[in-house]
């Protein structure tokens, strides 16, 4: 896997890739459609950020890249890297007060209750490459 040089792109799948942690000066992609959805998103080696028409869809601090994101009610998957020594924090908004499991590369790291407001925390360790993650609704 590597960075995602033109920031974001969709893929023959229908997922999404972004993120570049190479780059060490803030780099934006404004209003990228996806069938009348617009994607807003913000990368460098600090954090990587992508908005769904203006809605935060995920978080990751210091900057990573974000490879096959798929999201829809019940579930979201997604592969990350980064070029750090230290665990890549995520935050995502889901769904406000509900319950979500975490697997990270099919071993299940946890539970997590989604906020008032929907954000969900985790953390991921991305040394020795990339990890697959998934967040699944529990209730």
């Amino acid at each position: 896997m590597s960075v995602i040089e033109e920031l974001i792109r969709l893929e023959n799948d229908g997922t999404l890739s972004f993120g570049n942690y190479l780059v060490n000066t803030k780099k934006k992609v404004l209003d990228f459609d996806v069938d009348g959805d617009l994607y807003y998103v913000k990368t460098y080696n600090e954090i990587t950020k992508i908005e769904k028409n203006s809605k935060l869809l995920l978080e990751a601090v210091p900057g990573a890249t974000i490879h096959n994101l798929k999201m829809n009610d019940k579930t979201a998957t997604f592969s990350i890297e980064s070029d750090v020594d230290v665990d890549v924090s995520v935050t995502m908004e889901l769904e406000a007060d509900k319950d979500y499991k975490i697997f990270v590369d099919d071993f299940n790291v946890g539970s997590v209750k989604a906020t008032f407001s929907g954000k969900v925390n985790f953390s991921v360790d991305t040394k020795g490459g990339a990890k697959n993650v998934k967040i699944e609704k529990a209730n």
